[in-house]
């Protein structure tokens, strides 16, 4: 399997918008832990941030992820343990480009994700360009309904939204992270 040694995930929890546009930090998900992590281990992605400044819920991810790597979890289900070994846990996005520099990756360019269309979007056949260099990049996943403005407008890029037929448009965003990374680093298997 090919990994992708400079392209990391962070799913942020603050600051995100509620459904009335206030702005918050919203709660970890198990789910949200569990299925971004399988997807980035299945496309090869180097680490996946979870992104909270609450102590509470950095300690629960926390021990979400020891019972999976280092406990019963990890004994009952070795493929879940291999996912959940690439999470780390950081109280800002700072603190995730720190440990990136930290360990060798360099400063990542950001890329945020948005359901709305935004400018500077970027297609996905010019990001899978990008991203074919030594740079490192650090894909940003909102939660709740959304990143604050002040994070799309500081990224280095905006990736295009996901867009259906139907004009629903309100992915999970363990959802939107599978299709995204399919989109960047998925393959046809009749080309196999």
């Amino acid at each position: 399997m090919t990994v992708h040694d400079n392209f990391y995930l962070a799913l942020i929890h603050h600051p995100v918008y509620d459904k009335n546009g206030v702005i918050i930090a919203s709660a970890v998900s198990n789910l949200d832990l569990h299925d971004i992590s399988r997807a980035a281990k299945t496309y090869g992605v180097r680490a996946f941030y979870i992104v909270t400044p609450l102590e509470d819920q950095r300690r629960l991810v926390e021990r979400i992820v020891s019972h999976w790597t280092e406990g019963a979890g990890g004994d009952y289900n070795p493929d879940r343990r291999d996912a959940l070994e690439l999470i780390r846990v950081a109280a800002s996005l700072e603190d995730v480009r720190d440990e990136i520099v930290r360990n060798g990756g360099g400063v990542p360019a950001t890329v945020v994700t948005d359901a709305k269309p935004h400018p500077r979007s970027i297609s996905y056949d010019a990001m899978r360009e990008m991203i074919k260099g030594e740079h490192p990049y650090l894909l940003l996943f909102g939660t709740a309904w959304g990143m604050t403005p002040e994070y799309i407008d500081q990224s280095d890029h905006v990736l295009a939204p996901i867009m259906g037929h139907s004009g629903y448009n309100h992915l999970s965003v363990r959802s939107a992270a599978a299709i995204i990374l399919d989109r960047l680093f998925g393959r046809d298997t009749l080309d196999l």
